[in-house]
């Protein structure tokens, strides 16, 4: 495990921020820690690398123990926060000179892991301008280069697409994705995107200070979210026949959604009245469902 926490608590005076919370991060994973703003995620974030202390629980971060060897546990984790990091009154190539030498990157060995990450972020064009002269996509791949210099296990992004246009957005996570699969890196996730967290292999939902539910995305979508018919055309027959039925249904104005106990419903539903299904699809539960059933907030909403 790259990460297990155990029975985790932090409180602010009155307010149970992290409340008795345990889970595990496996080598290699896409982890979703998902939440609304005050759930819990930045300060979990916080006590994992070292930021903010924990009033008690258990912490292995990278197989060492976060009570005991906090520094080695530092070296082996990069951040990329949802607001950028980067002094704006340096370039590109300054920023990324001095996080290196924190770690004691210098001489040859920087300018050979320069290298590897001008390559994989693109960033030649954008190394010698100032911080203040690029834009929020730039920034963000020197964010994520930042945070990659000294090559860690963990790579911790917290909203790391948040504001981002959706090409720069495609651009970090195919990054992200190349890093995983060629070199095995480790990657906990925070986001808004519900589609982000689809991709994960693995899922914590907070609410609270406490975790609320946790399993696969295929597994949270099967318990959580509904299955759907939308109807474009034949709206007012579909409705009389799944209204007979006792469906739950829901009126937009172009179409019509019919709930679903399961898309296995569906041969059947076509079987019995095959004339409303000239204009329709089948929709299967999303994570944004699984949110909103769970906590009963709209995670794009908070």
């Amino acid at each position: 495990m790259i990460v297990k926490i155990e029975n985790l608590h932090k409180s602010f005076k009155d307010v149970k921020a992290v409340d008795d919370i345990s889970f595990c991060v496996k080598e290699g994973e896409l982890f979703a820690f998902l939440g609304v703003n005050g759930a819990g995620k930045s300060t979990t974030i916080n006590i994992i690398s070292g930021i903010l202390q924990k009033d008690s629980g258990k912490a292995l971060i990278c197989g060492e123990d976060l009570d005991k060897n906090i520094d080695k546990i530092k070296s082996n984790i990069g951040i990329v926060f949802q607001n950028s990091v980067l002094d704006k009154k340096l370039s590109g190539y300054d920023n990324l000179k001095y996080r290196a030498a924190l770690y004691g990157i210098f001489g040859t060995d920087f300018k050979n892991r320069l290298k590897e990450m001008t390559e994989l972020l693109d960033l030649k064009d954008i190394l010698k301008r100032p911080i203040n002269k690029l834009s929020g996509g730039q920034k963000r791949r020197l964010d994520i280069a930042r945070a990659l210099i000294h090559n860690p296990k963990l790579l911790i992004l917290d909203e790391p697409t948040t504001g981002l246009d959706p090409k720069t957005r495609i651009t970090v996570w195919s990054v992200i994705d190349k890093l995983r699969s060629e070199q095995g890196l480790t990657v906990f996730l925070t986001t808004h995107y519900m589609e982000e967290a689809s991709d994960s292999d693995y899922v914590v939902i907070l609410d609270s200070g406490k975790i609320a539910t946790e399993g696969t995305p295929h597994e949270l979508k099967n318990k959580y979210a509904n299955d759907y018919i939308k109807f474009y055309n034949k709206k007012d027959e579909a409705e009389e026949f799944f209204v007979g039925l006792g469906k739950h249904i829901r009126k937009e104005r172009d179409f019509i959604l019919v709930k679903l106990d399961s898309t296995n419903e569906v041969p059947k539903y076509i079987a019995q009245k095959p004339e409303i299904f000239d204009d329709f699809e089948v929709l299967k539960g999303n994570m944004d469902d699984v949110f909103l059933n769970v906590t009963g907030k709209d995670l794009k909403e908070v």
